[in-house]
C-alpha cells in the first residue's frame, strides 16, 4: 500500500489476515458466549420467568442488530466480511432463542414434547426444525408446543428469505459504494 492513498490499495485487495481473523475470533466469542448464556438457567421453575422474557423480548434482540448490522455492512470497506460476522453471530442468537422457548416449558411441562428435553435436546430440535430435516425423535404433543414450532418454521423462513436477501443486498451496495469511491479517487479510470 502507498502512502497518501486513503488504503484504497489495501481494500481492492480484500480484508487482511489480521481482519479476518479479528472478525472470526469476534464471531465466535459471540457465539460462545451466546450458548453460554443458554446454558447457564435450570431447567425448573425457576427458568419461566427468564424463558417468557426471552420470548417476549429476544426478537427485538435479532432484529435490532441485524438492522445496525447492515448499516454497518454498507459502510465498512469490506462488506462481505461484515456480512458473515453477522450471520455468525444473528443465526446463533436466533437458533438459541427457539431452543430456549422449547426447553424451560417442556421442563415445567413433560407433555408438550414426546420426551423430556435438555438444554442439548431443545437445541438439536430447533436445528432439526430450522434445517427441515425433521426426524421425528422429538415431536410437539401439546397445542402450545406446536403453536411454537409452527411460529419457528414462519420465523425461519422469514430469516432464510428476508434477512439473507437484506444482507446480501447491503454487501452489494457496499461493494458498489466502495467501487464508486475509488472510481472518484482515481479520476474515473479503472485499476
Amino acid at each position: 500500500m502507498t502512502a497518501g492513498n486513503g488504503g484504497v490499495a489495501q481494500d481492492r485487495a480484500g480484508p487482511s489476515v489480521r481482519r479476518t481473523v479479528r472478525v472470526v475470533a469476534r464471531a465466535v466469542g459471540s457465539a460462545t458466549v451466546l450458548v453460554t448464556l443458554y446454558y447457564l438457567p435450570p431447567l425448573d421453575h425457576s427458568s419461566t420467568a427468564v424463558t417468557l422474557t426471552t420470548l417476549l423480548v429476544g426478537p427485538a434482540g435479532f432484529v435490532a442488530p441485524v438492522a445496525a448490522r447492515v448499516r454497518s455492512i454498507l459502510r465498512s470497506p469490506h462488506p462481505g466480511l461484515r456480512a458473515v460476522e453477522g450471520l455468525a453471530t444473528g443465526i446463533p442468537y436466533f437458533l438459541l432463542l427457539f431452543a430456549a422457548g422449547y426447553a424451560a416449558p417442556a421442563a415445567l411441562s413433560p407433555g408438550s414434547f414426546g420426551e423430556p428435553l435438555s438444554h442439548s435436546d431443545a437445541l438439536s430440535f430447533t436445528v432439526t426444525v430450522f434445517s427441515t430435516a425433521g426426524f421425528g425423535d422429538i415431536t410437539a404433543e401439546t397445542e402450545a408446543a406446536r403453536l411454537v414450532v409452527t411460529v419457528q418454521m414462519l420465523a425461519d423462513l422469514v430469516v432464510l428469505g428476508l434477512a439473507l436477501k437484506i444482507i446480501v443486498g447491503a454487501v452489494r451496495r457496499g461493494r458498489q459504494r466502495r467501487a464508486d469511491t475509488h472510481r472518484t479517487q482515481t479520476g474515473g479510470h479503472g485499476r
